[in-house]
C-alpha cells in the first residue's frame, strides 16, 4: 500500500482566488488539485510541483485538474456535459460539469480516477442536482470500471443531505464532507457545499482550509486506495 493521496478541491469564485494556488499546493503537499470556477484561458501548465492534466474549454465557469507528475502517469481525461438547469440555459455556456482524469499511481501500481465536479446552482432543484451527481457517477464508472474513484467539488447541496446520502449508498458511493462549513459568503448563511463522493477508496479525513478570496473555502481530502 502506497502513501495516502492529498487532494484539494477549491471553487475559485470566478477565478478570484487563483493567486492562492501556489501556496496551497506547497503548504499542503498536494498530489491532486481539482478546481471549479476557474478561467481556463488563464491557468498555467504547472502550479509548483503539479502539472495540468486538463481543463474544460467552453464552460463559462471552468474546471481543471492538476496532478503530481513525479508520482502519477496521466492515462487519459474526459469532460462530461450533464443535464442542464434553467440557470445553465440562461447563463450559457455552463454545461461541462464534470472533468475526470485517469491516473496511474506508480507508488501502488494501480490506476485511480479523480473527478472535479460542479453541480447546478441553488436556483436549481435538489432533484436536478441528484440527477447530475448520478450521471457523473455513471460517467466515471464507464471511464474506469471498478477503479478507485474520488469525485470532489461544489455539489451546491447544503440542505437535505440525508436523502442524497441514501441515494449514494444505493449507488455504491460514499458521501463525505468536511469538519467545518465550506461556504461563507454571507455572515448568516453558511453550510457544506463542497463534498467528496468515493468508491473503492478510503477517505481518512477532510479538512476545511482557511478562507481566501473565494466565497468557498478549499477542502483537503486525505484518501487511500483499498487493498
Amino acid at each position: 500500500m502506497g502513501r495516502e493521496l492529498n487532494i484539494i478541491s477549491y471553487n475559485l469564485r470566478e477565478h478570484h482566488a487563483s493567486g492562492e494556488l501556489i501556496d496551497l499546493a506547497r503548504i499542503y503537499d498536494v498530489d491532486v488539485m481539482c478546481l471549479q470556477e476557474c478561467d481556463t484561458s488563464d491557468m498555467p501548465d504547472d502550479i509548483q510541483h503539479l502539472t495540468l492534466a486538463d481543463s474544460t474549454k467552453t464552460n463559462r465557469l471552468g474546471l481543471a485538474i492538476y496532478y503530481r507528475a513525479s508520482r502519477f502517469e496521466l492515462r487519459g481525461t474526459r469532460v462530461f456535459a450533464l443535464r442542464k438547469s434553467m440557470h445553465d440555459r440562461v447563463m450559457a455556456p455552463a454545461h461541462e460539469r464534470l472533468l475526470a482524469a485517469k491516473l496511474y499511481d506508480r507508488e501502488i501500481e494501480k490506476e485511480i480516477l479523480v473527478g472535479s465536479f460542479h453541480a447546478a446552482p441553488l436556483t436549481a432543484t435538489n432533484s436536478l442536482r441528484r440527477k447530475q451527481i448520478a450521471a457523473a457517477h455513471s460517467a466515471l464508472r464507464i471511464m474506469g470500471p471498478g477503479l478507485p474513484t474520488v469525485m470532489v467539488g461544489d455539489y451546491n447541496y447544503p440542505w437535505f443531505r440525508n436523502s442524497l446520502n441514501e441515494r449514494m449508498v444505493e449507488s455504491g458511493y460514499l458521501l463525505s464532507f468536511s469538519d467545518k462549513p465550506t461556504y461563507a459568503r454571507y455572515k448568516y448563511f453558511k453550510g457544506h457545499f463542497d463534498f467528496v463522493t468515493s468508491a473503492h477508496t478510503r477517505i481518512d479525513s477532510i479538512d476545511t482550509l482557511p478562507q481566501g478570496e473565494s466565497d468557498h473555502l478549499p477542502i483537503l481530502v486525505v484518501a487511500g486506495v483499498e487493498d
